[in-house]
């Protein structure tokens, strides 16, 4: 007897339905798993035989072809586990389940037929809402994340026997069901970090306003404990809050990569993500011999800290340089090309030098000659073209620290950062491919950029005196444009052009000399 069960695969952050064909004929007694499974799928048959047997059922000693269709792509995991069960099961005549093929069914198998909890199960769920599956049988810790997916019945499941009688008609089980939108808008502006924490450098909390009001890049340089790794922290609790688009893709993201907490259903709050230095370029970008999100995508719509930039791998660093002006990375082997989303803001920070003292306005740098420019010229420049503020952090004074008083919220900083992207949404709103100031396009500069007599006379003065590199130039029109709209200004005038000329520290030709 033949039965078809549907289950589903990942490419990429999309999903591909597979359709499991099971065949059970006297006519020998073999087992064959076909479609191209994985170590992990074929391992299922003794998985399934022990499951089924928990619930007093068998695997027939009978010819059983199991084919997982389309055969050219490969199937990975052991999610495959239940839906070629319940083929089996009803393949054999030992279950009855006439409406098996209106679902989707994915799950892992334990010894005992208890279910186990699997990854990537919103994008499976949003494509078999657009294949016009009535629902979706999937392990009950996934299906909060599931039910984010309206107009698809999502039936949670803690073991084998609790599906088989639901299929044959015997029990019901409840939906879950949840309000997304109620959800989401309670858990969007609970951080755990916050700037009022932050005692004194306001200087510094304004770069990071501008950054997040204008979504460019940020590099802190300062000595050790002035503050860096503290300040970035609360970067992403300045950000504007998720839209429910850039909230799904994220939540795809973490999905596929089976870094999304349990029992959550979809993210709420912008990722900060803070890989180690001792990361490999495959783990940051993505890859694998089957491409997995790396960091990059991982932070996608968030933020991605890079603590110690020199101490990362110049290899390492320069393969971002690409993803950091497309928004996006293709990963290519041999028989398939992925691509992901990391549409990510940088933040960075970095000591002065090898002892961390350069510049520091009471302790004296004891480095040898040219070691502070050998400590940055270990960031490469185009990388460094890529980071429109370069801040100088310097340490907080005891005055400071010993002051009771709180500095200012996150949330009021967040209230102006959201007024700035307002207007940038309405500017950009004929190119939906730019989101914020930091995308424009050299052309868009010249539209968008205008700068009055006085502000075009402090940029070239600026360019000339300070020995600011060409590549400067383009950055400091962005930044200036953030600031302006920060200040509702129409105009990039000569006092937005002067504030955002101090963020480009390192483009000095005087820097470490």
């Amino acid at each position: 007897m033949l039965v078809k069960t549907y289950g589903s695969t990942l490419q990429g952050i999309d999903a591909i339905t597979i359709t499991i064909e099971v065949d059970v004929s006297s006519a020998g007694i073999r087992f064959h798993l076909v479609g191209l499974p994985d170590s992990a799928v074929k391992e299922s048959q003794q998985r399934i035989e022990a499951a089924l047997r928990s619930i007093g059922l068998t695997i027939p000693g009978k010819k059983i072809v199991i084919n997982m269709a389309p055969a050219d792509l490969r199937k990975e995991g052991a999610a495959y586990d239940l839906p070629i069960a319940l083929g089996i099961a009803a393949a054999s005549e030992q279950i009855k389940a006439p409406n098996i093929h209106k679902y989707i069914i994915m799950g892992e198998l334990s010894l005992d037929g208890s279910i186990k909890p699997i990854k990537g199960v919103l994008p499976m769920a949003i494509q078999a809402r657009k294949e016009g599956f009535e629902g979706f049988i999937l392990p009950k810790q996934n299906a909060h994340e599931a039910a984010v997916v309206d107009r698809l019945k999502i039936y949670g499941v803690e073991n084998i026997n609790e599906v088989i009688s639901f299929l044959s008609g015997r029990t019901d089980i409840e939906p879950t069901t949840i309000d997304t939108r109620k959800e989401f808008s309670q858990k969007q502006y609970l951080f755990d970090n916050d700037f009022s924490d932050v005692k004194g450098q306001e200087s510094v909390k304004r770069a990071m306003e501008i950054a997040a009001a204008g979504g460019h890049n940020i590099i802190l340089i300062g000595a050790p404990g002035a503050g860096k790794t503290m300040l970035a922290k609360r970067l992403s609790s300045i950000l504007p809050p998720f839209t429910l688009t850039e909230a799904l893709e994220a939540t795809k993201i973490h999905s596929v990569a089976g870094t999304l907490a349990r029992d959550t259903s979809l993210m709420t709050q912008r990722p900060f993500r803070s890989p180690h230095h001792t990361i490999s370029d495959v783990a940051l970008v993505g890859g694998g011999a089957y491409p997995q999100p790396g960091e990059i995508s991982l932070s996608h719509n968030g933020v991605l800290f890079l603590d110690e930039l020199p101490e990362f791998k110049r290899s390492v660093l320069e393969v971002m340089r690409q993803p950091m002006e497309e928004r996006k990375i293709t990963i290519s082997r041999a028989k398939t090309t992925i691509t992901y989303p990391s549409n990510f803001m940088l933040a960075a920070s970095m000591n002065p030098c090898p002892c961390g003292y350069y510049n520091h306005p009471t302790k004296s740098c004891n480095c040898n000659p040219g070691a502070v420019q050998k400590y940055l010229n270990k960031i490469s420049g185009p990388l460094l073209d890529r980071i429109d503020i370069h801040l100088e952090v310097v340490p907080v004074p005891f005055e400071k620290l010993a002051e009771l008083k709180d500095g200012e919220k996150s949330e009021s900083i967040r209230a102006r950062v959201i007024a700035a992207r307002e207007i940038q949404t309405e500017r950009f709103k004929e190119n939906p491919q730019i989101h914020a100031n930091a995308q424009m396009s050299s052309r868009m500069l010249r539209t968008y950029c205008l700068l009055d007599k006085q502000g075009a006379a402090i940029l070239k003065e600026a360019m000339n005196r300070l020995s600011l590199s060409a590549r400067a130039y383009d950055r400091i029109l962005r930044v200036g444009r953030t600031i302006a709209d920060l200040d509702n200004s129409e105009l990039v005038t000569a006092t937005h052009i002067a504030e955002a000329v101090t963020y480009r520290s390192l483009d000095r030709e005087s820097w470490g000399r």
